[in-house]
């Protein structure tokens, strides 16, 4: 596997020359966001029974971006050997996930099942998701 191609997990930032696709968004832009996701997948070749699960993923994490993180985040796509990659990131400061009990926070728990892979990077700039989920079957 060639590092410089092939995203490994903890992967972080598109490849020197990928196309990236970015949007920015805040929490009344939520539509808005699903609409790329899934145009994206759809340009991908994303077979059409995991755009779906895709979509969820995606809104998952910037729906917690949007109301956990900051006011305002921006998401970025690009794709390496036929796979999506999605980040999304905020500046807003992290915060652990939920409690024994809780009947919401599991946004991250939900896009970690639905990703091939899920990288977090939080610290005083914020939080970033990277998700990588297979294109063409």
């Amino acid at each position: 596997m060639n590092e410089d191609v092939e995203p490994q997990s903890g992967y972080t930032s598109p490849p020197p020359g990928a196309p990236v696709k970015t949007l920015r968004f805040r929490l009344p832009d939520l539509p808005e966001v699903r609409q790329f996701a899934e145009e994206e997948a759809r340009g991908v070749g994303m077979p059409e029974e995991a755009i779906g699960d895709f979509v969820i993923a995606v809104n998952e994490v910037a729906t917690n971006a949007v109301t956990h993180g900051a006011d305002d985040a921006r998401m970025r796509t690009w794709v390496i050997s036929g796979d999506l990659i999605v980040e999304v990131h905020d500046e807003g400061a992290w915060k652990p996930g939920p409690m024994p009990g809780a009947v919401g926070g599991m946004g991250l728990w939900v896009a970690r099942l639905l990703s091939s892979d899920l990288t977090l990077r939080v610290g005083s700039g914020g939080s970033t998701v990277i998700m990588r989920f297979p294109g063409k079957a």
